[in-house]
């Protein structure tokens, strides 16, 4: 079991390349004996961006606050809080945040 607030998780600064002004708190994952999902809080600064990428493993994605872009496949849609996204395994993909910066859950499956 664990309970703590969001903000007691270290912000680790994402070092994947092409990513800019994003961090990470890795608020549920294997080190806390869950066996077969991460739950992340991204961080983007205002501009901040993940790199455009694809793996095989599928995101669930809850927009929190701030908004900006998701780009999938080539094709651009505006987020803003309380959207939930979907993005399927091997859909190349990225976040980018407006003005405001972004924050957002991430749930993805432990890469085994």
């Amino acid at each position: 079991m664990k309970h703590v607030h969001y903000t007691e998780v270290p912000l680790e600064p994402v070092t994947m390349a092409g990513a800019q002004g994003v961090s990470v708190r890795w608020v549920i994952s294997e080190a806390d004996g869950a066996p077969n999902f991460a739950m992340r809080i991204f961080e983007l600064e205002a501009g901040g961006s993940t790199p455009y990428h694809e793996h095989p493993w599928e995101h669930e994605v809850f927009i929190l606050a701030g908004g900006g872009i998701l780009t999938v496949e080539g094709q651009e849609e505006k987020l803003k809080p309380q959207d939930v996204v979907f993005v399927p395994p091997g859909v190349s993909h990225n976040f980018r945040a407006g003005d405001e910066g972004m924050t957002f859950i991430c749930l993805v499956p432990h890469q085994k």
